[in-house]
């Protein structure tokens, strides 16, 4: 994880898993095909294991690297004084990232949090980063802030999460809602994106562009590939 001295959650963790035991099955299937001079099917099996693999270290690199370095490139636009609210922070991956990059500005964290946020505090202190960090547990469908509150709002990979497409849409409004005039809105997802788009333009957004993020954002292969929804609010 490159200079990271927090300990973070790994992206969609059960997609990982599923990918190794694919590996495993898959290696054992041409294990018993060779071993039996089925030579054709023992070539799919290892070939098929061989690109599973792939899909996990793909996977892997994005979790503990690639997520990073894309997040660090997109906030070195930020200047210091900027008030950053990060929606769905989780343990504070991008949070912490934002935070970095303050001087006079702070960073918030909103999450549901199962019990305390005492992972994401943890390291916000391993980060060096705890003075100008404020974590608040909150649903982001109702976030508890003023109107026009922050300078920048991101979020990674927690909208899809949401039950359904009235949730997310009004996460979306929320994210609109407290964002600043000039404001940026970053959202990095997996999924609905193009929905983010028209819901923001529906909004009132004028200046809602939506772009891959390559491949250190792949969560396995290009099927499992990132966009972001960049808005600045007019």
């Amino acid at each position: 994880m490159g200079d990271r001295r927090g300990k973070y959650e790994w992206d969609a963790p059960w997609a990982l898993t599923g990918l190794i035991l694919g590996t495993i099955l898959l290696l054992a299937l041409a294990a018993v095909a060779f071993a039996n001079e089925i030579l054709a099917a023992g070539v799919a099996f290892l070939a098929g294991a061989v690109y599973t693999l792939a899909s996990v270290a793909s996977h892997l690199y994005t979790t503990r690297r690639g997520r990073f370095a894309v997040w660090r490139a997109e906030l070195d636009r930020l200047e210091g004084g900027e008030d950053v609210l990060d929606l769905g922070c989780g343990r504070g991956a991008v949070l912490l990232l934002a935070a970095a990059r303050l001087t006079t500005g702070r960073a918030t964290g909103v999450d549901r949090w199962r019990g305390t946020d005492a992972a994401t505090r943890a390291n916000a202190e391993a980060e060096g980063v705890s003075d100008r960090v404020d974590l608040v547990s909150a649903d982001l469908t109702e976030l508890p802030f003023d109107d026009e509150r922050f300078d920048v709002v991101v979020s990674a990979l927690a909208l899809h999460r949401l039950r359904g497409a009235r949730e997310r849409e009004q996460a979306l409004s929320e994210a609109f809602r407290v964002l600043r005039p000039g404001g940026l809105l970053l959202i990095a997802d997996v999924e609905h994106t193009h929905a983010y788009e028209a819901v923001l333009r529906k909004l009132g957004a004028r200046d809602v562009h939506g772009r891959e993020l390559g491949w250190r954002y792949w969560h396995g292969g290009p099927w499992g590939r990132t966009r972001m929804v960049e808005v600045h609010k007019v």
